[in-house]
Formats: structure tokens, C-alpha cells, sequence
């Protein structure tokens, strides 16, 4: 039987806890302490927020459970941890289901956690998190008293709640209110999720651009997050209690669109029977944001260009002005300089929108993200799909990552929810997995991978290849030699490039930026 925790084993958990570390660093070392000093199977550090669970450091989990949020209404055993007070040991045979049941990375094929320990983390009389250890061996705490395990919880206790204040803190410093939520009155989640250096510039961004009152322009192929980029500036800004209106202007037909934008007064065209507000008063003191701006008719592109100069507008069909207090913030997946240099976008209006741009990096460029959005997307269709445990197969886990996801973000989410329909429909067993073969990803897909034109077969020759040399190796190689060709083809003209491979210019613009081919 092992002994109860000594006064050395508690210095030393203490010291790690004060080392001048990071944060991140600081709560890795905790669990890793923890498990060396319970032999346990694995463990985790969660922060409570909006009556969910979010983990900040994992030992012994697979690698997709940092990305879960885990909402206490559907997981009954972080309920009764959240609810407790204090140290909650769960019977071996407990029915309760356990969140964490086959998501344990050293034990292949052995799905029920038997024993578990939840240790709730309170500061100040509030709940601020947990801290679990699970392991399979029904006696593997036995031997540690409560006392032993309320030492624990209030060391990992003052640990988490400085480092939340120091976050408190920083948003302060930066002008954002520390009680910012991290949802929108709809009750939507509005977190971003990335821990990538990319994302954490992205995020550095939006907390600097959205204290300001400046027009910001979000710049990021398909599938990025646009919308939520734009949702957070709105959010963390002095106008947050004001609405945030939406207009997709890629879906606006011209015959309404200059309506849409502005209003129109009763008998202005056929069909105006009343008076009606555009998007801009609608957005008054609050934040219009227009999405694919870059579709707008060069005609409309001149009427908005006005309000954003002078702040007035006038209704179809009305000669008085009205003054609005409309902050703009709009996205677009066209590379806008190229739109101006090809007279499809105004310059001026161009350098209106673009006092502040903000570019949202594709899943590509996201490093390890696509594990973290894979456990996010995994426990958002679990609970939609009525499931008690889905699980990622390890098998994926390098299907996914070696995947240049095209689509970006919401690609991802897609695949991760028709990969949970096939388990679900395959699998009659409470424990769903995912594996390889509920996924449809072809390999040798990337956005910006230029599609063979039917006018050009000779571009789709096989690329030789070395011995031993990966897929990315010879996809780039592709690629590389593909887009030269082209570009003598049409001159150096990259837009006629770009139209010839079938992509988006900036598209094509980054990636011979990353394949080293000059301009």
C-alpha cells in the first residue's frame, strides 16, 4: 500500500507551484507532480467558466481532450465535483459515466476509468476549477487521506487563481474589462481556440484593435473564423452593449443591396411599402460587420466610402442625411490589393477599411490547433448526437495533422461530425470511437493546391520523386514547379495566374511567398 503524502512530498509540489515559470509551464509540472506522487493514470487541470469545464494542462489523456469544453449538464460526475465543496472520491462502481473513459492514452483497449478523484479548486468562496486523477486500479488512492488530497487542492488552488488574476490583470492593462465573458448575450461561445503562436498573435490583435474605435478589416481564405474574429472585436469593445449587425454582402443582389445597406423611405421603388432602416442605423453606436466585402459593385463601394468619411447617409428615395455612429468592421478572402490593381475595388475605400488589418491564419499554419479543435468539434457532436463517450482512434491523429484542411476551420468541423455520424452508425456500443476510415480526406487535397485545368493535361504528369522523400516534400515540389510554369505562361501576371490555377490571388500570393518563388 503506498504512504500518505509526507511533508517532503508537499514542499516540493509547493516549490513547483512558485518556480518563475509561465503559467502553462507552472500547471504541466503540477500534473506531472501529481502523478509522480499518486501513481496515477493520468490527470487534469480545469478552469470553470460558464457552468463548462475548460482543461488547461492534461497528463496521461489523449492529446484532443485539451481542446474539450466540458459543459457540467451533461457530464453528472464534474457536476457533483462543481457542486461539492470539497474532495469527491467516486465509488469503483459508480454509474455515474466518467468524461474521461477511453480517453486515457497509455491503456489501449481498456475503457473504464474505476477509480477517480475529483478535487474542486475554490478561491475566495468561488469555484474557479477542478483538479482529477483517474486511474484503473479500484484501490489506487486508498491510502491518501482527504487531508492529504484538501493539501493538494489548496496548493493547485492558489496556483490557478493567480495566474487568473494575472490574466485579469493583463486585460485591464490592454483596456478590456475583466468581466468580459467569454459569450455573447445569445449565449453562442465566442472562445477561440488555438494555443499556436499564430493564433496567439491573432488573439494579441483583436485585444489591441478592439479597445479602439477604429475601422479593422479581417483578411483569411474560406473557412478561417472570420466571423468570430469579428464577433470578438465587437465583443471586447466599448460598444459591446450595442448591437453588432451582419450583412453577407456576397449575397446581396444589386437591385436591393444600396436598400440593404442604407434603408429606403415608403414609395422610394416598387415594393417599398414603409419606410425601412438599413444595416448602417440599425449598427447605430454599435458595430456593423460587413462580411466579403470584396463583392461589393464599385457603384455601391462609392456611397458607402461616404459614410465612412463623413458619417452621414441618405435613404433610397429620401434627400435629407442622416448621421450615424456605425463602427465598420469588415472581412473579405480576396486579396484587395490585387482587387485595386485590377480595378475591381476602390483604392480609396480600400485604404478606408484598411486602417487596421487583422489576418486570420488558415489550419495549416496552426501547428498542433487541429488536435485542440478536433477535441472541441468531438464534444460538440457528442452532445449533439446524444452520445455518452466518443473518442478520437490514435490512428487519426497523424491522418488529421499530415491534412492540409482546404476548407480551414470549418472543414474540420465538418468532418469531425460526419466521422461521429459513420461511429454512430456503425457502433451499437456506448463507447463510440472514430477511426481513420470514417474519414473521406484525400491526402493530396491542399487549398492551395492549384486544380489541373482540362485545357492543361500535360500539368498532371506524376512528379518524380526521391527515395524516402514524404508527401509534403513532393506535393510542394508539385506545386512549385506547377505555379512557375504558369506564370511564364501568362507573362509574371499573378492575378492571370491565380484565375488560370483556379484560386484565390492572396491564396497564391502566400504560397509562392512559402515555396520561395519569386515575383
Amino acid at each position: 500500500m503506498q504512504p500518505s503524502l509526507s511533508y517532503k512530498d508537499l514542499t516540493q509540489l509547493a516549490l513547483d507551484l512558485t518556480s518563475e515559470i509561465s503559467s502553462s509551464d507552472r500547471f504541466e509540472r503540477l500534473l506531472t507532480t501529481v502523478r509522480n506522487l499518486l501513481n496515477c493514470d493520468a490527470s487534469a487541470l480545469l478552469v470553470y467558466q460558464q457552468q463548462k469545464f475548460l482543461p488547461l494542462a492534461i497528463n496521461g489523456l489523449t492529446a484532443d481532450v485539451r481542446g474539450r469544453h466540458f459543459a457540467i449538464n451533461e457530464h453528472p460526475r464534474l457536476e457533483a465535483i462543481a457542486r461539492a465543496g470539497d474532495i469527491v472520491r467516486f465509488p469503483a462502481d459508480s454509474d455515474l459515466p466518467d468524461p474521461y473513459d477511453s480517453l486515457i492514452e497509455s491503456h489501449e483497449g481498456e475503457l473504464k476509468v474505476h477509480a477517480c478523484i475529483g478535487l474542486p479548486l475554490i478561491a475566495n468562496e468561488r469555484l474557479i476549477g477542478a483538479l482529477t486523477i483517474d486511474g484503473f486500479d479500484p484501490h489506487l488512492f486508498d491510502s491518501f487521506s482527504n487531508d492529504d488530497l484538501r493539501m493538494v487542492s489548496a496548493l493547485a488552488s492558489a496556483s490557478l487563481n493567480n495566474a487568473l488574476m494575472m490574466v485579469r490583470l493583463e486585460k485591464l492593462a490592454a483596456g478590456n474589462s475583466p468581466e468580459a465573458s467569454e459569450t455573447n448575450k445569445s449565449g453562442n461561445s465566442m472562445e477561440m481556440v488555438g494555443e499556436s503562436s499564430a493564433m496567439n498573435t491573432l488573439k494579441k490583435e483583436i485585444s489591441v484593435v478592439a479597445t479602439t474605435d477604429m475601422t479593422a478589416l479581417i483578411l483569411g481564405e474560406t473557412g478561417t473564423g472570420k466571423e468570430l474574429v469579428a464577433a470578438n472585436i465587437h465583443h471586447f469593445s466599448t460598444r459591446a452593449s450595442q448591437p453588432m449587425v451582419y450583412l453577407n454582402c456576397a449575397a446581396l443582389p444589386e437591385s436591393v443591396a444600396e436598400s440593404e445597406l442604407f434603408g429606403h423611405v415608403k414609395g422610394a421603388f416598387t415594393g417599398a411599402i414603409s419606410n425601412r432602416k438599413g444595416k448602417f442605423e440599425l449598427a447605430d453606436k454599435g458595430t456593423l460587420f460587413l462580411d466579403e466585402v470584396g463583392e461589393l459593385s464599385l457603384s455601391l463601394q462609392s456611397k458607402l466610402l461616404r459614410v465612412l468619411q463623413y458619417g452621414d447617409l441618405q435613404r433610397v428615395g429620401d434627400d435629407r442625411s442622416l448621421k450615424v455612429n456605425t463602427r465598420i468592421v469588415a472581412a473579405t478572402n480576396r486579396d484587395l490589393k490585387q482587387e485595386v490593381m485590377d480595378g475591381h475595388f476602390r483604392a480609396d475605400l480600400y485604404h478606408r477599411l484598411s486602417v487596421f488589418p487583422v489576418h486570420v491564419p488558415p489550419l495549416r499554419e496552426r501547428e498542433q490547433d487541429v488536435l485542440l479543435l478536433s477535441g472541441f468539434f468531438i464534444e460538440k457532436s457528442r452532445g449533439q448526437l446524444g452520445l455518452e463517450h466518443l473518442s478520437l482512434d490514435s490512428g487519426c491523429q497523424n491522418l488529421l495533422l499530415s491534412y492540409s484542411w482546404p476548407g480551414n476551420v470549418r472543414e474540420l468541423e465538418h468532418a469531425i461530425h460526419r466521422a461521429a455520424i459513420l461511429a454512430k452508425a456503425e457502433c451499437t456500443d456506448k463507447y463510440l470511437t472514430i477511426l481513420p476510415r470514417h474519414f473521406a480526406l484525400n491526402l493530396t487535397d491542399t487549398v492551395d493546391q492549384p486544380a489541373a485545368s482540362a485545357s492543361h493535361p500535360h500539368r498532371m504528369q506524376p512528379v518524380k520523386t526521391m527515395p524516402g522523400e514524404d508527401l509534403k516534400t513532393a506535393t510542394d515540389e508539385f506545386q512549385r514547379h506547377l505555379i512557375k510554369q504558369t506564370l511564364e505562361e501568362h507573362q509574371g501576371n499573378w492575378a492571370a495566374t491565380a484565375r488560370a490555377l483556379g484560386i484565390d490571388a492572396g491564396n497564391l500570393h502566400r504560397l509562392g511567398k512559402r515555396l520561395a518563388i519569386k515575383s
